[in-house]
């Protein structure tokens, strides 16, 4: 079983959507941060579900959805660690954000 970190980064991202959606509605940020979080965590048993976006010297960055959400991640080849990059609304252009 993969060991799932989370960036700083990816942390902050998590806390702007939560900010976002209770402006509207506290009870859905929480299940949707939730979701997110659950999704990810299956990623500890399945660490390649995820598409893969491109590799690089550390591993494979991929990419899972949640509803309107992209969760990109880096399986790194050294480790059985998986770490979240960044959580991104569909919306945006991803490969700004990545490596």
């Amino acid at each position: 079983m993969a060991k799932l970190k989370w960036t700083n980064e990816a942390l902050d991202w998590l806390e702007v959507i939560h900010r976002y959606v209770a402006q509207d509605n506290l009870n859905a940020a929480v299940r949707v941060i939730d979701g997110i979080l659950e999704k990810a965590e299956t990623l500890t048993s399945f660490p390649d579900m995820g598409t893969r976006l491109r590799i690089v010297p550390e591993g494979e960055v991929r990419m899972i959805l949640y509803g309107h959400y992209r969760v990109a991640y880096l399986h790194r080849n050294d480790s059985e660690t998986i770490e979240v990059i960044g959580v991104f609304h569909g919306a945006l252009n991803i490969d700004w954000y990545l490596p």
